[in-house]
């Protein structure tokens, strides 16, 4: 009798310490989202030092560089995840925004069309891929397709930025559309009352009524 209790309380703490172990250990994608990057980094490379085939660990691990403006590594290792896996969307449209970082407007663009192609409606980074198209658009001076890429960008998340409003209007002033200009700018005061472009901008669009 007493072997047996003895054997069930050996399983009880190895069990219970096992759940402990899993409990403890960092979470990475808890660090990206508290803006951590460093240690998500650190997490993410010592779970692809335990399995280098972990695309969940380089989905983190590119997000956390690129948060942590460390662009040209970004672009690395995304580059290096897709050798493993090619189609995975999230590598995709995390590589679209290093090479946007690092000036590579044309290869950028190409990676944030790929991702939309590939998404879903629901696809998480949707509205971010849309909002950075529209930034290569403006980089690019084709603001008719920064209006398109932006209004997208918004639809899908029409409460996150005040920035992305605003760029919204600028792209519609450059095209001289200065009433819907004012409309967008108004959405990003809306959302930040202090917000200094869109005070600016709406208040050259209005000169121009």
């Amino acid at each position: 009798m007493t072997g047996k209790i003895n054997t069930l309380f050996f399983l009880f703490v190895f069990f219970a310490s096992a759940a402990f172990s899993q409990t403890a250990r960092p979470d990475a994608l808890k660090l990206y989202r508290e803006g951590k990057y460093k240690e998500a980094v650190s997490v993410c490379e010592s779970e692809l030092s335990a399995n280098p085939n972990n695309m969940d660990s380089y989905a983190v691990l590119c997000w956390s560089l690129v948060g942590n403006k460390q662009y040209k590594e970004a672009e690395q290792r995304a580059i290096e995840a897709r050798k493993i896996n090619a189609y995975d969307i999230r590598l995709i449209e995390v590589l679209g925004e290093a090479k946007f970082y690092l000036g590579k407007n044309a290869e950028a663009l190409d990676m944030f069309q790929r991702y939309v192609a590939n998404s879903s409606e629901t696809a998480a980074r949707l509205g971010t891929a849309y909002y950075y198209m529209g930034e290569i658009f403006v980089r690019q001076t084709k603001y008719e397709h920064a209006d398109i890429s932006f209004t997208t960008a918004v639809k899908y998340e029409p409460t996150y930025s005040a920035h992305w409003w605003t760029r919204l209007g600028y792209a519609r002033e450059m095209c001289g559309d200065y009433k819907n200009a004012i409309a967008a700018y108004d959405r990003a005061l809306g959302l930040n009352a202090q917000y200094y472009d869109a005070v600016q901008g709406k208040s050259r669009c209005q000169t121009r009524l």
